[in-house]
């Protein structure tokens, strides 16, 4: 009966080897078989030579692409020629640009410089010092005009008003129409002899002192300070306003000399400074 059951038992065992040996053989079977198939290849087109270009197609492409080469050379020279012509204006652009900078520069020196020498008259009408202005007067006017600066400072550290020269014309009034203390007989006699009897033509001044001293008190008013010189100096006592004709004379001097800084600063295009004495250059802008 052991017997019998060993054999059974062994019988099992075996069968079910079997049959893990054929169940594991087929999976390896089909593991294995893309391994071992055989590939088809698919037959490959027949290759077809291309067709050598004759001679004379390949003589029109030579030409066409030399036409081509052709234009695209004229293209590049025309956009060449059209650039050079845009550089030339911009480059006339630029020196119109550059003309109107130097003529803004020009009337900017000139505006600047009137204004110093309107100031300098203000100040010598006033009687109060140049200041500052001395320094602007020598780096603007002083190449141009060196003897007027000149003047016009010496008149600012020494000023003479018209209101001062006026008020001592008025002083001097009476010992400049009385008969000088020097003067002798023989020249009372003739000074009363010619004012008997004046011939004078119609229109001129009359010659009388009093009437002298009244023209040059007009004269200064107006400030025609020479034109009151010439008066003073005419009249008979003239020597005792000695002191009033030398300020008289420095005053006029002044005005001459401010009066030729003002069109200085107006007319002279060569010698334009600005405010720090450089030489501005001015070109009329078209």
């Amino acid at each position: 009966m052991r017997t019998l059951i060993i054999v059974v038992v062994l019988a099992l065992l075996a069968g079910a080897g079997v049959a893990y040996y054929f169940l594991r053989g087929g999976e390896i079977a089909r593991e294995a078989s893309p391994i071992f198939a055989l590939r088809r290849e698919q037959p490959s087109a027949p290759v077809t030579p291309e067709p050598t270009p004759t001679t004379s197609a390949s003589g029109e492409v030579d030409v066409a692409q030399a036409r081509q080469a052709v234009e695209r050379v004229e293209r590049v020279v025309e956009q060449q020629g059209g650039l050079d012509a845009r550089v030339a204006a911009m480059e006339q652009r630029l020196t119109r640009l550059d003309l109107q900078s130097q003529a803004a520069a020009g009337n900017a020196a000139r505006a600047e410089g009137l204004l110093i020498a309107f100031a300098a008259r203000r100040a010598l009408e006033r009687g109060a010092p140049l200041g500052y202005l001395e320094d602007q007067l020598r780096l603007r006017f002083g190449d141009a005009q060196p003897n007027a600066v000149t003047t016009v400072i010496e008149a600012g550290r020494n000023p003479v008003t018209l209101d001062s020269l006026l008020a001592r014309l008025d002083a001097l009034s009476v010992s400049m129409t009385e008969n000088p203390r020097s003067e002798g007989v023989i020249d009372w006699l003739g000074r009363e002899m010619s004012e008997l009897f004046v011939i004078r033509r119609e229109g001129t001044p009359s010659p009388v002192a009093k009437r002298r001293l009244e023209r040059a008190r007009l004269f200064l008013q107006s400030g025609r300070a020479n034109a009151a010189l010439s008066e003073v100096r005419n009249l008979p006592n003239a020597q005792s306003a000695a002191r009033w004709i030398h300020d008289a004379e420095r005053y006029a001097k002044a005005q001459q000399a401010i009066e030729l800084l003002e069109t200085t600063a107006v007319l002279d295009r060569q010698n334009l400074r600005d405010g720090s004495g450089t030489r501005v250059s001015e070109t009329a802008a078209n």
